[in-house]
């Protein structure tokens, strides 16, 4: 376990990947012997949001109660560099020493080359989906604006799943050993490097999996939990009266049976309406007021005055 008093350089001595790490967090060299909180403080890093990344990537370490008090603004800032470096840099730069180590009038050569960019276009799809949709999604949370859609969920099911097409490629180049010492030492050093992209690849779905994901789920329910608060202010306060205006005397009616504990068939045999009607009236409800539960309902009810507190079971 690294902690924060410990010689920046240490860690990079233990495993020399954190190199990348350091890279992606804005962290840059030239730090002498400065502990890991000297330095993170220096070039404004999270000290405990880098630690917690370090360590799980180095040793697989992470508590569960960790995750509420990492910077996710730091997390988002670590993303985003990696990307970066994987499809501005590594990408292309591992297609140029497949392209300079193989024959291209050779057909084999041809079909490596092409399972590359099949794996190179759907690694750059997934990066750019997560740019274009779930990093703004990230970012309004972090201004304390909820959000009613589930990205993160999607997000999770939208990790494509392209080891197959990496490990494809490289059974392929170590059957492929052209008789040329030449080529054969280029494609052995390329492979080389394709086996390292793919380790830091691993680690860094783990980091968003393991890591950036849970932060998110939470970030989630805080802001959740802070619109419920205001709503609850509004109410009491005022605020809230438009909300009130734009409720029909049905669905009032409907409040006050949610209150008093009634089932949706019961409320429809109460109103003569259809079940199917109660509940459309309960979401346009929800959707007017932005309540979810009877509790909530309960609340409203009481402070806007369609029942009389004595009369609810509290």
């Amino acid at each position: 376990m690294y902690e924060a008093d410990d010689k920046m350089i240490s860690l990079i001595r233990d495993d020399h990947s954190l190199l990348h790490m350091l890279s992606a967090f804005g962290i840059k060299l030239g730090f002498g012997d400065k502990t890991v909180r000297e330095v993170c403080e220096g070039q404004e890093v999270d000290t405990y949001t880098f630690l917690t990344v370090v360590n799980f990537a180095i040793n697989g370490h992470l508590s569960n109660r960790s995750i509420g008090q990492l910077s996710v603004i730091t997390l988002l800032r670590y993303l985003r560099a990696a990307h970066v470096f994987f499809l501005d840099f590594e990408l292309p730069f591992i297609r140029k020493e497949l392209k300079d180590a193989l024959d291209e009038n050779d057909n084999l050569a041809q079909l490596i080359l092409k399972l590359y960019d099949g794996y190179a276009h759907s690694l750059r799809s997934h990066m750019n989906y997560e740019e274009k949709t779930l990093f703004p999604y990230v970012e309004k949370l972090i201004d304390g604006k909820v959000a009613n859609d589930t990205i993160v969920e999607t997000f999770s099911k939208h990790h494509d799943q392209t080891d197959h097409l990496l490990t494809e490629l490289k059974d392929i180049i170590i059957k492929y050993l052209p008789s040329d010492n030449l080529r054969n030492n280029q494609l052995s050093a390329t492979l080389y490097d394709i086996f390292n992209s793919e380790r830091m690849l691993y680690q860094h779905v783990e980091i968003e999996e393991r890591i950036f994901l849970p932060a998110i789920r939470l970030l989630e329910q805080q802001c959740r939990q802070n619109d419920v608060s205001q709503r609850i202010t509004n109410m009491i306060t005022g605020g809230d009266e438009a909300s009130q205006e734009a409720l029909s005397e049905r669905e009032k009616e409907i409040i006050v049976c949610v209150v008093q504990g009634m089932s949706n068939k019961e409320i429809a045999d109460h109103l003569f309406i259809a079940t199917n009607t109660v509940t459309t009236h309960r979401r346009n409800i929800a959707r007017k007021l932005q309540i979810h539960s009877p509790a909530g309902l309960t609340i409203y009810a009481i402070v806007n005055n369609l029942v009389d507190i004595s009369t609810v079971k509290l």
